[in-house]
């Protein structure tokens, strides 16, 4: 890697004020930058790292360094700029490059006074592994070696997504809001779109109506974009910005549209992110194994806004704590469940995890690729995680658990947690697991320059960098990329496969992995089984229903498999319970689905259930890390490959229980990481065997039936040439015996073998004859190169260089007289001086040498005075012997050469490191070479497999570290690793080689049988040129013939490979073939080859050539780097082993017919041809600009068909002769078709013909017909024009049908058209009419032609868009041809019966062109693309057809997204002249040019020549008169006779009553219909109405409103907004059209509410008089909602003890009320520049509110009440009736008596008591109550009855009095007794209470008490009752006015009696009936 330490800087002359310099830096375009920094000599001492990866330091490398002032207005601004050459980094890569002050220059490349400073070195690996070496970069070279190992980790994508930057736009509208918290609020919302801020206008109240719209545009990488925000925010304008946020709720945009460590010990803090909100836990200083021990507290609701929660472990090492560690994320859908899986069968569960761990990852992330379909399931680099990218390199786990609650107050917060949990994670009951990897091949991958090999990682264990783990066997030997002998290359293992083992501790979840592999097996069958079927194109086909039921049948066996049960398992979590419960009853599900169903839409119905299986497939804890597989090269990692633990690890409970790939060979495609690599190109396929298990299990493995494991210690002995002496003098800084790069001492000495293990043998020499492989072995021919080299003397003269022969380089090479030819190689010519380039005559190019090297940089052919060197390439070509060996047994026979193996004698390889060496001693070689083996052999009865017993180096003793490892595993696995510098590196790379050697080779012969490709340009551009297939196998490769330009290439060709050689068992290849690999090529006319795409795929293999048969030729996907599909090939591949005897015969096993050089296809694979009929439909051409007199030319299977040419094609495009047929050889199965091309040919004069356009037609299966099926019509094409009798009827229809309903329009109708759409829409739910239900239309809410049951309109012919051969960057489309196609086989017998023609002459082709009558109905717009600033535009229509234009500018609807059109055009076109109706939506703006919103285009022929009756739609009803009329040209009888012609039946004949008809052999009566007689006012006879009956049930188009969708060219392809509209055509032939239909809009109604409030009770008092009494000063407030500004109040009622209030106060508002929508309409400016008003619509709703007036201090809100007047609840008719229960839209108990609601706008006015509420904490309480009457007027009615605000005049309807209430003043002197009394009763209220309660309850018990003894005396004596004569008494109560002390006594005698005053008789009413029964004389008469 490039480190860059950047020290300071120093700018002159200052500036002022400081600038904010920056330092950016530019190495190979990866730009990187320092921190910002102020001041004028700014410090950075910042590092920045470049890692080279496989592209080491050249000489003209070099470091651009721009110095920029970040804090000036122009945020760039430039100051200076230096490059710093890396050639002396180059030459002395140990070294540091110091640059102290280096001038800057200034745009005109002059130098000035600023300057930078820096220091540069090259950091290699073996500068890592120095001891005591001085540091000059500050840094440990451990740190260096750290800085390497940030490597990326693998990320899957939830769905298919594009690598390349997209159009994108982010729309949030804001509606309302509802039930804000908080009294009398400003509410204003604040929207922030990835980081765009926008906000909305304020409002009033609790529930605020904003209908805004905000939009931002984005075109970027999906996989980036997604992960923006989007911010919610609703703040309260009317207080501090710190207080104003009342909420808010952040989501992603990925959820919308459809989610490197430090050097030093590190202070990890970990963060939490969910739905935008971040909380982190404490920071754990200076630790690599934190503990926290938090709680951390969301509060969300669900359904979740965010797709993800997302973990960041940060290093807070730093004050800024932004250095991420690592990253996680889990998916909420995986963690949770709705119970949707299964379809309402389960409730679903909340979200939870854990407890468990989850890894994290850093650093590069892998690169964004869509998962390739059809290529080889055994590619497990498809398999990544469902997740967020989180980059490929390890960083450790962490331990957590998520629980959720429900809760009513939760707030978030972070709190500590007991030590406990991790006191029981340490104790966990961690296992010892052992990953065995074997590696079978390499091959095609590009050329490696340097030696690479492969090291293999399961979390922090196999990772050779990290020394904070023992050492393990993770690595393979260092080995060569040979040459393939094609374009590829690979890694020559050939019997000698390296091995790895590493061996790691986790804890045990077998059985959480054991129930994932039991569902992959599932979906795994599943999905093979679905591609099966898919493969089966025809439905006739006699394979298909077994291979359903075969489908079935697996799938139930598979689902009825259990699962293992997660209730009983102790080590299971919550989450593992709930989701074993849902895969369960899925799987139940899924059975018993399987069981019942039919074979019917099989496909769809099976992507159904793989994607219901596939949604419980992720496992979220996957405490297991994903097995890391990197290739190397120089130390450094390049390409990787990621294999899921599960899919590799061992179950002793049986395979199904074992991953897929446990114990078996696959093929993995390596890829590069992000940012790195070129991105055309795969880094290899690698196939590989992998087992992984608990090491008690590896007792008895064996991973391949054949081979033998040998384990080597290896070491190089070095030697150096010093004085014509091999020995160690002259090594220098390389060690005597080194590994084999030569950077580590591995002395014999060293080594010890390891526990388990003993030496087999002494040390041996054994050459590595695979990195003495020549690179050119596999090739037939070399260039070989030596450049003459020449100075100038003193004299001027040219003479040898000191170094005359070199390389393209400069480096020393040898001389071309002593370059002898290898052994089986010779030449032709002799050297040759190359003149092909810039050179003189004599092949010299000439420069300017430069030191230190002396060499020059720049190289020109013309000679100059100054020049100093010059130099002359010399080539000449090698060819290799044709000799009886091929090349792969060349290499054999080199591998297997057998040396002298006694130490000290041979063995040597002589060159130097760094360069390629060679068995032979060259005259300038300096250094030699040999390698020492010593076999280990494992000891016997160790209980485990040996090879996992290599652990440590063998210069350890694992014993004396195994304590220490196991007491630190548990706390790495709780957060990993963050490495830190040990003291001492106790590891040696002394680990030993494991192989696998296997010594039986078999030999195989493939035949790959390709015949044709199709569908290759996804654009639709038809020329292919020269296409040729590649067949790669490993590293062989052969290529088909090349073919003429063809948008289909048919090949029909065999490629045999024959004597392949594999070494595995044939039993291992049957089971996991290697893929062959198909890469189609073209070729330009210059010859370049380019890659199309590859298809992959397993060939079948034959072992017992007995079983042989043919494999079937299938389609395969090609596929591109990015996962794109870009075409399918038809071929099929079979692997065949040979037998000894077919050997010997080097011919190919199978008889394959050969033809021109080439094998072709057997007879029996090959396709069977019958003769087949293709009728042609050529109607006509259109947009056909350059063409003049056009042609159509067929193509299909070498025969061709070619029409007459259109003579007047600008008047006439349609073709002169329509039906054709075109005689081919199809193939019988359909799969097997070619596509059909159309080409259109233009003939130009002097007889010139050109390709115009063309198409291609690739699917033919829906123009197959049967043309004797009884039930089978051909199309038809309509009739368009009438016959005198019916012209007769057209005359009546339009004279006397048309002016008796002419007269309905002079009155305005209850409903309209509006209505109509409503009804339909459910818009209006008020508006309801008993006749609706006649009067319905359809709302599609799509194009017309999207309905799937109207064929796209196009049943008579079918629109193909023509191409040129080579697209235009703006739109390939160059025309278009309308046609149809029919196929069915054509007897090849002359004799036999010839099918009837499906296309005929029609004699309504002269009705063609035919001028019609088009009328445009546009309804209205939804949702548009906003144009203006304020997130809205000004929209009008255009209409364009042909040259014809209409529409007006100045018709536009203002500030408005959702426009209401309302608007009818009608024009006049002759069709197909002009058909194409563009619609355009335009944006208008006063000064600068309209903004086009959007377009849609129909096309009107293909609605008029539709069988459907798209002309015009048939309305529910026959209507002649009223709103809804008849508008068709021919009434409905008509029309069904038009139909049946059309569809070749008899005319209908109808009884003369007309309500019954004959019909299709069928008699219908309109009884049928309609059950009584409809009494809906003008509906038509009933023979009119039998016939539209009878049309609605032949599928024909209904009366509707279609939904366009508006593009635009500015952003394709991205909805620009929805036009509701529709078209009625009106041919000028057959009559006058019907009246159009009135769709103008609605007009608001202006309204005047008056509010009389009369009286206020229970109003809550705030404030306290000066005798500590409670009462509050009232007056009410009211507004209409979104009127504001129209506020009104009244008068303050002083003084309010009791919460009443009196008012006689008069509200008036004025309002445009729509009465159709419940909505009220306001149209202002929105600013005082505003060109235009804004109409905003809003609830026609009251608000009233309380207020206590207070003179010091703002006013005090009491309460407020809503009333939405179209939907408002019954006032109560007294105060105490009054409660908030009134105001619920929905009953409380009793459910049965709901409160009554009405709307104010149908009931006038209304009077009573509505209770007012506040909001007190987060609940709403009674606050008051008031008393109002409401009234609303028409405006018509305002003016009869004027009323003035308030009581002012004129004081009329109700006239309003002042109200009587008491002065404040004197209040206390008025009432002293009533305060008093108040006073008391409100202080002492409770007191008084309870003395009462008492006194009575005392009173009772005396009388009781008192009266007791009397009642026991009576009850036991029983004394008699005697009854006496009654006492007369004449006087009983005095007068009023006598003494109450001296009451009159009861007199005996008669005195005078005196009167009784009324009001003293009024006491005695009542007893006196009481009296009247015992004293009769006391009411008697008086005399």
């Amino acid at each position: 890697m490039l480190r860059l330490v950047v020290e300071s800087a120093r700018i002159k002359p200052p500036l002022s004020p400081l600038p904010r310099p920056c330092l950016t830096v530019y190495f190979r375009d990866i730009k990187k930058r320092t921190r910002v920094v102020e001041g004028n000599d700014p410090t950075w001492n910042e590092t920045l790292i470049w890692h080279l990866w496989s592209r080491p330091l050249e000489n003209d490398s070099f470091l651009q360094v721009i110095l920029r002032d970040m804090g000036s207005k122009k945020k760039d601004r430039f100051i200076g700029l230096a490059t710093v050459l890396l050639k002396p980094l180059v030459k002395k890569p140990r070294e540091v490059l110091f640059v102290k002050d280096l001038i800057l220059l200034n745009h005109s490349m002059m130098p000035t006074d600023c300057t930078v400073s820096l220091q540069v070195a090259h950091v290699i690996h073996r500068d890592t592994e120095k001891e005591g070496s001085g540091d000059p970069l500050g840094m440990t070279t451990r740190e260096a070696a750290r800085g390497k190992l940030m490597v990326p980790g693998s990320a899957g994508m939830h769905r298919a997504l594009s690598s390349k930057p997209q159009h994108f736009q982010v729309r949030v509208k804001v509606f309302e809001a509802r039930q804000l918290m908080g009294n009398n609020i400003l509410p204003v919302v604040k929207v922030t779109i990835a980081g765009q801020q926008y906000h909305t206008r304020i409002k009033m109240g609790n529930n605020p109506f904003f209908n805004e719209i905000f939009f931002q545009n984005f075109y970027e990488v999906p996989a980036k974009f997604f992960e923006e925000i989007v911010l919610v925010q609703v703040l309260n304008s009317s207080v501090m910005r710190s207080k104003a946020e009342i909420g808010r709720f952040q989501t992603d945009i990925g959820f919308v549209y459809h989610s490197p460590g430090r050097n030093q010990p590190v202070s990890p803090v970990l963060e939490v992110e969910l739905i935008g909100e971040k909380l982190r836990t404490n920071v754990q200083p200076q630790t690599d194994n934190p503990i926290w021990n938090q709680i951390l507290t969301f509060q969300i609701q669900l359904p979740c806004l965010s797709s993800y929660i997302k973990f960041r472990a940060l290093d807070c090492s730093r004050s800024d704590c932004q250095a991420e560690i690592g990253t996680a994320s889990l998916s909420l859908g995986h963690i949770s469940s709705s119970g949707a899986e299964i379809g309402g069968l389960y409730s679903g569960f909340l979200p939870c995890f854990g407890p468990s761990f989850l890894p994290l990852h850093g650093g590069p992330k892998a690169r964004l690729r869509i998962q390739e379909q059809g290529t080889c399931s055994l590619c497990c680099s498809q398999g990544v995680p469902d997740a967020v990218r989180d980059g490929l390199s390890y960083q450790g786990r962490v331990l957590l658990e998520l629980v959720t609650q429900i809760k009513s107050h939760q707030h978030t917060m972070i709190r500590d947690l007991s030590q406990e949990v991790a006191r029981i994670e340490k104790h966990q009951n961690c296992q010892k697991y052992g990953l065995c990897v074997i590696f079978l091949s390499c091959t095609m991958m590009p050329n490696f320059k340097d030696l690479i090999q492969f090291e293999v990682s399961i979390g922090h264990y196999g990772n050779k960098m990290d020394l904070n783990y023992k050492p393990l066997v993770s690595t393979t030997q260092y080995s060569p990329v040979i040459y393939d002998g094609n374009i590829y290359h690979y890694i020559p293992w050939y019997n000698t496969k390296p091995v790895v083992a590493v061996t790691s501790s986790w804890e045990d979840v077998s059985f959480r992995m054991h129930c994932l592999n039991l569902l992959h097996f599932a979906r795994d069958r599943l999905k093979a089984n679905l591609d099966t079927l898919k493969s089966m194109r025809n439905p006739e086909d006699s394979t298909l229903l077994p291979q359903w039921e075969k489908l079935r049948r697996e799938l139930i066996e598979d689902c009825r498999r259990p699962l293992p049960c997660m209730a009983d398992q102790p080590k299971a979590t919550h989450l593992d319970r709930k989701r074993w419960q849902l895969r369960s009853l899925l799987l139940q599900d899924l059975a018993q689905k399987a069981k019942e169903a039919k074979p019917k839409n099989m496909v769809a119905t099976v992507e159904g259930w793989l994607h219901c299986l596939n949604s419980v497939l992720p496992e979220p804890q996957m405490s297991l890390p994903d097995v890391m597989i990197w290739l190397m090269a120089k130390e450094q990692r390049v390409a990787f490959a990621q294999v899921p633990a599960h899919t590799i690890l061992f179950s002793p409970a049986g395979p199904l229980h074992s991953g897929r790939f446990c114990g078996k060979i696959q093929t993995l495609l390596l890829q590069y990481p992000e940012g790195e690599g070129q991105q055309d190109v795969l880094p290899a396929h690698l196939r590989v065997c992998m087992w992984f298990g608990n090491i008690k299990d590896s007792k008895d493995l064996k991973l391949l039936r054949q081979g033998d494991m040998v384990v080597y210690a290896e070491t190089y002995e070095n030697q150096a040439k010093f004085k014509d002496q091999w020995g160690q003098q002259g090594l220098y800084h390389c060690p005597n015996f080194s590994d084999v790069m030569g950077h580590k001492a591995l002395p014999k000495s060293k080594f010890k073998a390891p526990s388990g293990w003993h030496w087999q043998d002494s040390w041996r020499v054994e050459p590595q004859r695979r990195l003495l492989l020549d690179i050119d072995i596999n090739k037939s021919q070399v260039l070989e190169e030596v450049y003459e080299n020449q100075e100038r003397n003193i004299t001027g003269s040219w003479v040898p260089s000191a170094v005359p022969n070199t390389d393209m380089n400069g480096q020393p090479s040898e001389a071309r007289d002593t370059v002898r030819c290898p052994q089986g190689w010779h030449f032709k010519k002799n050297w040759a001086v190359e003149l092909n380039h810039a050179v003189d005559s004599e092949g010299w190019e000439y420069g300017v040498g430069i030191l230190p090297s002396g060499l020059p940089r720049v190289w020109t052919s013309v000679e100059k005075n100054y020049h100093s060197r010059r130099r002359r390439r010399w080539v000449r070509m090698r060819f290799r012997n044709q000799g009886k060996l091929d090349s792969e047994e060349r290499t054999m026979s080199f591998l297997q050469m057998q040396g002298l193996a006694s130490e000290g004698e041979e063995g040597w390889e002589y060159g130097r490191f760094g360069s390629k060496f060679h068995l032979d001693q060259q005259p300038q070689s300096r250094f030699r070479r040999r390698c020492w083996h010593r076999r280990l052999a494992p000891n016997k009865n160790t209980g485990v497999a040996p090879i996992f017993l290599l652990e440590g180096s063998l210069a350890t003793d694992l014993k004396q570290n195994l304590k220490k490892e196991e007491n630190r595993d548990w706390s790495r696995a709780l957060f990993g690793d963050i490495w830190k510098p040990a003291q001492e590196d106790p590891r040696l790379p002394s680990m030993p080689f494991i192989y696998c050697t296997l010594n039986k080779p078999h030999y195989y012969q493939l035949f790959c049988y390709i015949y044709q490709a199709r569908n290759l340009m996804s654009n639709q551009v038809l020329a292919f040129q020269e296409p040729f297939v590649r067949a790669v196998f490993l590293n062989y490769s052969q290529c088909t013939q090349r073919l003429p330009n063809s948008m289909s290439p048919t090949w029909a060709q065999t490629l045999i490979f024959q004597h392949l050689l594999l070494h595995e068992s044939p039993q291992d290849t049957r089971e996991s073939p290697p893929l062959v690999v198909l890469e189609l090529w073209q070729c330009d006319a210059l010859g370049k080859e380019s890659l199309w795409g590859r298809s992959m795929w397993p060939p079948v293999v034959w072992l017992d050539p007995q079983d042989w048969m043919l494999p079937p030729l299938k389609w395969h996907p090609l596929v591109k780097e990015l996962g794109e599909e870009e075409g399918e090939i038809l071929a099929s591949c079979e692997l065949i082993l040979e037998t000894e005897k077919l050997r010997e015969k080097h011919l190919p096993l199978l008889s394959v017919p050969w033809k021109d050089g080439v094998y072709t296809l057997p007879k029996s694979i090959q396709p069977v041809l019958r003769k087949t009929a293709i009728e042609i439909l050529a109607w006509g051409l259109r947009n056909m600009k350059q063409a003049r007199h056009p042609q159509l030319l067929v193509e299909f299977g070498g025969e061709t068909l070619r029409t007459e040419p259109i003579e007047e094609f600008p008047t006439n495009p349609n073709f002169p002769k329509s039906a054709l047929l075109l005689m081919v050889f199809m193939p019988k199965e359909e799969a097997y078709a070619e596509p059909l091309v159309l080409k259109v040919l233009d003939n130009q004069d002097f007889g010139q013909q050109t390709v115009v356009g063309q198409a291609s037609v690739d699917f033919l299966q829906p123009y197959f017909c049967d043309p004797w099926a009884r039930d089978y019509l051909p199309p038809q094409l309509p009739t368009l024009s009438m016959k005198k009798h019916q012209k007769v009827l057209g005359f009546l229809y339009e004279n006397f049908w048309f002016k008796s309903s002419r007269a309905e329009d002079e009155y305005e109708h209850e409903v309209d058209w509006w209505s109509k759409l409503f009804w339909a829409t459910g818009d209006d739910k008020s508006l309801q009419d008993k006749y609706q239900d006649y009067h319905t239309l359809k709302v599609y809410d799509c194009e017309l032609e999207a309905v799937p049951a109207f064929q796209g309109l196009q049943d008579f012919c079918q629109t193909f868009k023509l191409y040129q051969e080579q697209p235009k960057m703006d739109s390939p489309v160059v025309g278009e041809f309308k046609g149809l196609f029919r196929i069915y086989p054509f007897p090849e017998n002359p004799e036999a019966p010839k099918p009837p023609r499906q296309f005929l002459a029609w004699p309504e082709r002269e009705d063609f062109p035919q001028l019609c009558l088009v009328r445009v109905y546009v309804v209205r717009a939804i949702n548009l693309q906003p144009q203006d600033y304020n997130g809205l535009c000004d929209p009008y229509v255009i209409l364009k057809l042909g040259s014809l234009k209409l529409g007006n500018r100045d018709m536009y609807k203002p500030n408005t997204v959702d426009p209401i059109f309302g608007t009818m055009f009608e024009l006049t076109c002759t069709i197909p002249l002009e058909k194409d109706l563009k619609i355009q939506l335009y944006d208008f703006d006063l000064f600068l040019s309209d903004d086009e919103i959007g377009t849609t285009v129909i096309d009107l022929e293909n609605r008029l020549l539709s069988g459907f009756g798209a002309c015009c739609g048939l309305p529910k009803s026959y209507c002649q008169s009223g709103p809804f009329r008849w508008r068709d040209q021919m009434p409905p009888s008509y029309l069904l006779e038009r139909y049946a012609k059309r569809k070749g039946l008899p005319p209908p004949v109808f009884d003369p009553e007309g309500d019954s008809v004959f019909y299709r052999g069928k008699k219908y009566k309109l009884q049928s219909f309609e059950s009584k007689a409809p009494t809906v006012p003008g509906l038509g006879p009933k023979k009119e109405r039998l016939a539209l009956y009878i049309l609605h049930t032949q599928g024909l188009v209904p009366e509707h409103v279609e939904t366009r969708t508006l593009y635009s060219d500015s952003q394709p392809g991205i909805d620009q907004g929805k036009l509701q509209m529709w078209v009625d055509i009106f041919p000028q032939k057959l009559g006058p059209p019907g009246p159009p239909v009135k769709i103008s809009t609605r007009k608001p109604k202006r309204y005047e509410l008056r509010c009389v409030v009369w009286k206020t009770a229970q109003v809550d008092l705030v404030d306290e008089a000066l005798s500590r009494e409670k009462m509050s000063d009232i007056y009410i407030k009211g507004w209409l909602f979104g009127l504001e500004k129209d506020m009104q109040k009244t008068d303050i009622h002083y003084h309010s003890l009791s919460g009443e209030a009196t008012f006689n106060w008069r509200f008036i508002f004025t309002m445009d009320y729509l009465a159709a929508e419940h909505m009220c309409i306001e149209s202002q400016k929105d600013y005082i520049w505003s060109l235009d008003p804004t109409s905003t619509k809003f609830p026609a709703r009251l608000i009233i509110q309380i207020w206590d007036n207070d003179i010091f201090s703002s006013d005090d809100f009491l309460g407020v009440l809503e009333l939405d007047l179209s939907d408002m609840p019954s006032p109560a008719r007294h105060a105490k009736q009054c409660s908030l229960r009134m105001l619920d839209a929905e009953p409380k108990w009793p459910y049965f008596l709901p409160h009554k609601r009405f709307s104010l706008f149908k009931k006038k006015t209304v009077t009573g008591w509505w209770p007012c509420q506040v909001q007190d904490g987060d609940k709403w309480r009674l606050s008051g109550k008031v008393k109002m009457t409401l009234e609303v007027l028409s405006e018509k009615e305002a003016l009869a009855r004027p009323a003035g605000q308030g009581q002012s005049e004129p004081n009329q309807y109700p006239m309003l009095h002042p109200p009587l209430r008491v002065g404040s003043s004197f209040m206390w002197l008025r009432s002293p007794v009533r305060h008093l009394c108040l006073g008391l009763c409100r202080r002492y209220r409770c007191k008084i209470l309870s003395f009462s309660v008492l006194l009575v309850i005392g009173f009772m018990l005396f009388k009781f008490i008192y009266s007791a003894p009397n009642y026991l005396a009576m009850s036991w004596i029983h004394p008699t009752l005697r009854v006496q004569p009654p006492i007369k008494i004449y006087n009983l109560i005095n007068s009023a006015t006598a003494s109450s002390a001296s009451p009159a006594p009861l007199a005996t005698q008669a005195p005078s009696l005196e009167p009784v005053t009324d009001h003293q008789l009024q006491l005695l009413q009542v007893p006196k009936q009481h009296l009247g029964d015992i004293f009769p004389e006391l009411l008697a008469p008086q005399d």
